[in-house]
């Protein structure tokens, strides 16, 4: 038997043959040969031949494609029939898949096929006790479903939040750059190889009705070979707009400048000699064009111009190009600390009391610093400021929730602890081997955790290696790092770490820990874990206002597959913002924790002085890590620390169905008055007769419709007291402005056809108070605001809704019950202010006639 490897794949096969049991001295005992191959082409056939000499079969393993088996099998067919093996790699004699050629070999899987393939020559009961618990493994791993998935994204403030975005009713196509992730945001379909943008539309034009499509292309490629596609098209006289995303790096890859010059006024020139038919260049700051020279036809407008321009380009025949010039979010996340560009002082804030959990932000800006916020009356949104990039798109969310805080100062702890008497805890032995898995979200500084590991280990004289698997996981997605520290190199053959094979998990982020490449490396008899329990929410909430993260499910997952009584979650994130004020140091805390508990074979002084080489941050790692151990000592004086610097907690959700209704009845009677209240407990009351469910239903609906968002309202949710305090949790100094489009004086903005949002000043809140005063010309012939279509439409839905349950509690029976329950939480699904709020409606509208088309004698009833 005889295994041909080369590359990644021969050091995880090497760790296989080590899990099996096989050295050197059994390899020879029983006639295995491992040939590693060092030119994959062209394979060399001399050599191949001496060693295929003797061999009943050879297993070639090699990643992805089968490169090396095919040139193997042409050498060796004509070769002397008694004496030619057998061989198999990417699939086994019978044509069956055997070596997946898409999907990343790993030791794990590697060792279950060679385990079953040398069975017949060399059977014994390790081999057989690894082929029994690659088997249990394999189908505990088909069994498994990954609770929910953390896919890349594009940054907070991340110029493709907007630029990729195309026309209702065209589409775009992708190409090579961070903006290929598009085509999972539903932005764009298909892609090519770099320089090969678009040009598919050449071929398929002629064959299709639709007149015209969107290219989306990177400056970084545009300069590589990406001008050749542009070329292209403009020759095939074809209708395609070109949109140039100039993000000034070539940010994939991390962030390095162009291997060259470019500039914008360069690629515009470029296009306009290469006769492209219209050319626009829009950008996020019109300042920076001073004294820079574009060609007479090319238009220079601000970025909100997009809509239009792409509008006016795609009914333009032949080709033509936009520059969307806006600084990539992250490099001006790294300039902006280096002080070589400038840092705004602004930051964006949500009156999480005035929001309506509509989304419309999420929608408007793409970006995953609006995050969810859990509250009594349903998830609200909140801006994370410690990911925040300052693109301010989330603004143009249609709410009056929204508050610029121009020279903000975000408010750091002040807390302060001792560490110096912490108790040192067991160090455990690496021994033969010790290996570590961390798990996280990209660009949080998960890699800096291994390689803190991996950097102390080599201190110690401790063998040690880190394999990250980042790819475009550095964008906010799933980031792994396998560390495997040892006495010697001997005893690490492969830097992956093998099915199973997890001695402890730092799950800086638990979803990532919940997902099958983590949990096939996990048992419960040998893996200990430190989770956050703080799940960070999931890209797909940009896109899905309601999506349950499924913070059980993930828990439950991970205390599964790990050694129950070594599994522990804390609130990182938590602790660090509270007593660090940066949740960045959320992971530092993690492996603080794991250290404290003895889970990590390391002496502290090699993982500070680790913390010193690395040279970033050194004095806040170290405060973070000594945190981290404090809260394994100590939870209790962490608790304090965190409520110290916190403040007093708002009131936790309701847990009760009374407890529901009367937080309720206590808000309306603030609202209005106690005869309102009276009212919504009424219909509240009769609906519990038929069941708490719908109970509760009704109460939350009837609430959310009688309560609606008018602008004495707002003036009470600005000026009852909850904004300030949330506002002074927050930030320390700063200028808050509300933005607002009063519908006497907010002209129609021609770009989106939306009111224009005003911008009001400190004074507006002294305004909020006298018009929270005015609450009772509500309704009245006196209430100027009363008459407008939305208003007259929240009243009318109000009373509808109240004949609408009536209706339900006259024909409901065990048998329609859910069906109930439908109609009756229809109007939780109306949310928003204006044009969002109209389109809500009339979606829930057209809900709410097919549901009541189901409910029992509604047809005849129609029908009469």
């Amino acid at each position: 038997f005889g295994i041909v490897t080369t590359g990644k794949a021969y050091a995880d096969t090497m760790e296989a043959l080590d899990e099996l049991g096989i050295d050197a001295r059994v390899a020879a005992d029983i006639g295995l040969r491992v040939y590693k191959v060092g030119m994959p082409w062209p394979l060399e056939p001399d050599g191949m031949r001496q060693f295929a000499e003797g061999l009943e079969e050879v297993l070639v393993i090699e990643e992805k494609r089968e490169f090396i088996e095919h040139q193997l099998k042409w050498q060796l067919y004509n070769w002397r029939e008694s004496v030619r093996p057998r061989v198999v790699g990417k699939q086994d004699e019978r044509g069956e898949w055997l070596l997946s050629p898409d999907n990343e070999l790993t030791p794990g899987v590697i060792a279950h096929v060679i385990a079953a393939r040398i069975q017949k020559y060399h059977d014994t009961d390790r081999i057989r006790g690894t082929l029994t618990f690659f088997n249990d493994q394999g189908a505990k791993s088909a069994a498994f479903i990954t609770p929910i998935k953390r896919t890349p994204y594009f940054c907070s403030g991340c110029p493709h939040n907007t630029s990729t975005k195309p026309p209702e009713g065209q589409r775009a196509l992708a190409g090579i750059g961070c903006h290929i992730m598009a085509l999972w945001m539903d932005r764009a379909e298909t892609f090519t190889q770099m320089g090969g943008e678009g040009v598919t539309w050449i071929g398929e034009a002629p064959f299709t009705s639709e007149s015209h499509v969107f290219a989306n292309l990177g400056d970084g490629t545009y300069f590589h070979s990406g001008l050749l596609a542009i070329r292209q098209s403009i020759a095939a006289k074809v209708n395609i707009t070109y949109k140039i995303l100039y993000n000034d790096a070539v940010a994939m890859t991390g962030g390095q400048k162009h291997d060259g010059e470019l500039s914008v006024d360069q690629i515009a020139g470029q296009m306009v000699a290469e006769h492209a038919v219209k050319v626009a260049v829009l950008t996020e700051d019109l300042g920076r064009y001073k004294g820079v020279s574009l060609p007479a036809s090319v238009r220079l407008l601000d970025r909100s111009a997009l809509p239009a321009i792409q509008d006016e380009f795609a009914a333009t025949s032949g080709c033509t190009v936009i520059i969307f010039d806006q600084t990539c979010a992250a490099e001006k996340r790294r300039r902006r600390k280096r002080k070589t560009m400038v840092d705004p002082d602004r930051r964006i804030f949500i009156n999480s009391a005035a929001c309506e959990g509509c989304g419309d932000c999420s929608v408007q800006s793409n970006c995953v610093s609006v995050e969810p916020l859990e509250t009594e009356f349903g998830r609200k949104r909140r801006i994370n400021q410690s990911s925040c990039n300052k693109d301010y798109s989330c603004v143009k969310g249609f709410c009056p929730s929204f508050v610029t805080v121009d020279a903000a100062q975000v408010k750091k702890s002040k807390v302060d602890f001792e560490f110096a008497d912490l108790p040192e805890p067991i160090i455990p032995s690496a021994g033969h081997g010790y290996n570590i898995m961390v798990t996280g979200i990209g660009g949080t500084g998960v890699l800096t955790v291994s390689a803190l590991l991996g950097t102390a280990g080599h201190i110690e004289g401790r063998a040690s290696t880190t394999a990250d698997m980042a790819g475009l996981a550095q964008k906010g997605g799933a980031v792994y790092s396998h560390v495997r520290l040892a006495a010697t190199n001997d005893d690490l053959l492969s830097p992956r770490i093998i099915a199973g094979g997890a001695d402890l998990v730092l799950a800086c982020d638990a979803v990532v820990a919940a997902d099958k490449p983590t949990q096939t490396l996990m048992i419960p008899q040998r893996t200990a874990v430190v989770a956050n329990a703080d799940i960070a929410p999931t890209a797909d909430f940009v896109r899905n206002r309601d999506i349950d993260f499924r913070s059980a499910q993930v828990e439950k997952a991970i205390r599964a597959a790990s050694n129950p009584n070594a599994c522990d979650f804390i609130a990182a994130d938590t602790v660090a913002v509270a007593v660090m004020g940066d949740a960045i140091a959320a992971n530092i805390i993690v492996m603080g924790y794991a250290w404290q508990k003895g889970l990590i074979p390391l002496q502290r002084a090699s993982l500070e002085a680790a913390i010193e080489l690395n040279g970033v941050a050194v004095d806040f790692n170290k405060r973070a890590f000594a945190l981290g151990r404090l809260l394994a000592v100590r939870p209790d004086k962490v608790e304090t620390l965190v409520a110290a610097a916190r403040g007093p907690l708002p009131e936790p959700p309701a847990t009760s169905l009374d407890e529901v209704v009367a937080r309720r009845i206590a808000d309306l009677t603030a609202y209005q008055d106690a005869a309102y209240a009276q009212r919504f407990a009424a219909i509240v009351t009769r609906a519990r007769a038929a069941g708490d469910d719908l109970g509760d239903a009704v109460a939350r609906s009837l609430y959310k419709l009688m309560a609606y968002k008018d602008e004495y309202e707002i003036a009470r949710l600005y000026s009852d007291g909850r904004f300030k305090a949330a506002f002074d949790a927050q930030f320390a100094d700063g200028k808050p402005r509300v933005l607002l489009a009063p519908p006497l004086i907010s002209r129609i903005d021609p770009a989106t056809g939306r009111p224009r949002k005003i911008s009001f000043g400190p004074w507006i809140f002294t305004a909020f108070g006298v018009l929270a005063k005015l609450k009772g010309l509500r309704g009245t012939a006196l209430d100027v605001f009363g008459y407008s279509e939305e208003r007259r439409h929240e009243r009318a839905d109000i009373a509808a809704y109240e004949a609408e349950i009536e209706r339900l509690l006259m024909g409901i029976t065990a048998d329609n019950h859910g069906l109930a329950l439908a109609i009756a939480r229809l109007p939780m699904d109306v949310r928003g202010f204006g044009p969002v709020k109209d389109k809500a409606r009339a979606d829930v509208a057209a809900r709410r006639s097919a549901l009541w088309a189901k409910w029992p004698g509604e047809a005849a009833r129609a029908a009469a």
